[in-house]
């Protein structure tokens, strides 16, 4: 190989790498606005509170966003793609330290006894009882999780994985944004709610966006 061509293989993984180390440093950021920006008027949240178990499984959402976001930057020659990969996973990565940062500042595990999504059955603020987030309980693709198949998929697809991606994170941003206003029908924490507010906003921007990008493919 040419030490032209050798150096073109090279270069996106550099970036990939950037991309990480740049997701990582927001991490860390995310973990301190966690601890600091906390009202005092608000309330701990206990273990088995809405806030909790929102933080716990978001971040696990999270966590998969982040990973497929790594993927398709590395395999697409599309701009436009990589630079959306890039901010979702620059973007989630601060909000995954910001919701560890929580749990540690409200001296509350990580992980949960209660199996995922059982806050989700909690009933709303205005009392109205959950009939919707049981039947996600006993589902391991709930909530827009890709899974271990499709995720294989989008690794090895050497032609459309552009679209494999797209189809992915649409449907995951679309659990994510699900997820997020579940907890606002059950949480007056500022500190919590805001957050929330903000992932149904952009979420929802970047589905929009990228279905424009998967009808031009």
């Amino acid at each position: 190989m040419s030490d032209a061509a050798e150096a073109q293989v090279k270069r996106p993984r550099a970036q990939v790498v950037a991309a990480v180390l740049a997701a990582v440093l927001l991490l860390a950021a995310g973990i301190l606005l966690g601890r600091f920006v906390f009202p005092p008027a608000t309330s701990t949240p206990s273990t088995t509170s809405a806030e909790a178990g929102f933080a716990r499984d978001m971040q696990v959402h999270h966590q998969q966003a982040i990973e497929m976001s790594t993927i398709i930057r590395e395999k697409s020659d599309s701009e436009e793609i990589r630079t959306l990969a890039y901010d979702i996973a620059t973007s989630q990565g601060q909000q995954v330290g910001q919701m560890f940062g929580w749990l540690t500042m409200w001296k509350l595990p990580q992980a949960s006894a209660e199996p995922p999504m059982t806050w989700m059955i909690q009933p709303t603020l205005d009392g109205t009882p959950s009939h919707t987030g049981s039947a996600h309980l006993s589902d391991m693709t709930m909530m827009g999780m890709a899974t271990f198949e499709q995720m294989e998929e989008l690794k090895s697809s050497a032609d459309g994985s552009d679209a494999i991606f797209l189809e992915l994170m649409i449907a995951h941003h679309t659990g994510g944004v699900e997820m997020a206003q579940a907890l606002l029908e059950r949480s007056t924490n500022e500190v919590v709610t805001s957050l929330a507010e903000r992932m149904v906003l952009t979420q929802k921007s970047e589905i929009s966006y990228m279905n424009e990008l998967l009808a031009s493919i």
